[in-house]
């Protein structure tokens, strides 16, 4: 089939925008890394002196970092429009956020629709498989305190044990309010047969869009950051609550992602941009902490339910193009995330002058 100059000229034009956006991509990453860890060590006094305050500076410094990366598909057209509750509402408290997982650019689109939402992204722990470690984002989220989790039933318990102490010695110390993570365990293409033949073995219900969840990681944080009241379950936690006077965990946030036509964005494509302008949708609906159960079983079935819901609410997506009304509603409510761009310049420019002042 012969190709026509228009459609050359087409393929020409993406890929030097791609080639372009790809070599802004390295040099924001060389410069902006490098200037987040510098600028940390420089303020390793003030950790010594004002614990507080140099982990506020270092979030400020994080939520910058996100919104570079969340800049990246914002200026290539990949855009979100929310769904359900509006989680402004609980910014400022304790939160678990369940994300279903299809693709690497779930995170990006975390770290995009994230960035208005009050102090969250800077006072967030992110739950991430432990590869992630060895990106160039890696150092970021060591620093930040993010925790790596290794896949795999050899690892499970050890894993938990981990995450465990992970939480204690770091979330709190550290004034964090929400914690990501993806129960399913990986990528849903990778999962998905696994997970139907599991739930063929034990009569649960067939799913397309979602996998089942694993249950541990989501029991240990309830069990590590709820405090006791909450859902009448004491553990050895209550020191855990009581030393930073916190009131504990104090809502599960269930979200799930949606792209149209089930066809997710990855790194590559945020990255290079050679996708058509696409919106990505993001529902939430807000639980309060107190009506999840904490006995092992009972939370099992609650987490399955949660991912069942996630299944009809995705199959509803992509038959509509639109989530259904929340319970009590007559129409579904979409609200248009937005970002500035104005704000977006500002923070590179200051990513590239911080380079700049690095050179002798």
């Amino acid at each position: 089939m012969a190709v026509t100059l228009e459609q050359a000229q087409r393929v020409g034009y993406t890929c030097l925008k791609a080639l372009l956006r790809f070599a802004f991509m390295v040099a924001n990453n060389l410069v902006a890394i490098p200037s987040y860890v510098l600028y940390l060590i420089v303020l390793q006094p003030l950790r010594v002196l004002d614990s507080k305050s140099f982990w506020y500076i270092e979030g400020v410094l994080f939520k910058w970092l996100l919104a570079m990366v969340a800049s990246w598909g914002w200026w290539a057209g990949y855009t979100v429009v929310e769904w359900g509750d509006d989680v402004k509402a609980v910014s400022e408290d304790e939160a678990m956020v369940l994300v279903n997982h299809q693709a690497t650019g779930d995170v990006c689109t975390l770290m995009m629709c994230l960035q208005d939402k009050g102090t969250v992204v800077r006072r967030m722990m992110w739950l991430m498989d432990h590869i992630f470690k060895y990106t160039n984002f890696g150092i970021v989220s060591l620093i930040h305190g993010d925790f790596f989790i290794r896949q795999g039933r050899a690892h499970r318990d050890q894993q938990l044990v981990l995450l465990k102490e992970h939480l204690e010695k770091y979330y709190r110390s550290r004034n964090r309010k929400w914690i990501v993570l993806f129960p399913e365990g990986g990528f849903l293409r990778k999962r998905r047969e696994t997970s139907q033949a599991f739930a063929k073995k034990n009569n649960l219900p067939f799913l397309k869009h979602v996998t089942l969840p694993r249950l541990g990681a989501t029991q240990v944080i309830l069990k590590t950051l709820v405090a006791p009241q909450e859902n009448g379950n004491p553990t050895g936690r209550d020191a855990v609550i009581k030393e930073s006077k916190s009131k504990g965990l104090q809502w599960v946030i269930d979200t799930t992602i949606a792209y149209p036509k089930g066809e997710p964005i990855d790194i590559q494509t945020w990255i290079l941009g050679y996708r058509q302008p696409t919106v990505t949708h993001v529902h939430y609906r807000i639980f309060p902490v107190k009506d999840v159960p904490a006995e092992p079983e009972a939370l099992a079935h609650w987490l399955y339910q949660r991912f069942i819901e996630k299944e009809d609410l995705l199959t509803h997506f992509y038959e509509t193009g639109a989530f259904p009304p929340l319970q009590g509603q007559t129409k579904a409510i979409s609200r248009e995330m937005t970002l500035s761009n104005l704000w977006l310049v500002g923070i590179q420019s200051l990513a590239f002058l911080s380079g700049g002042l690095r050179r002798p």
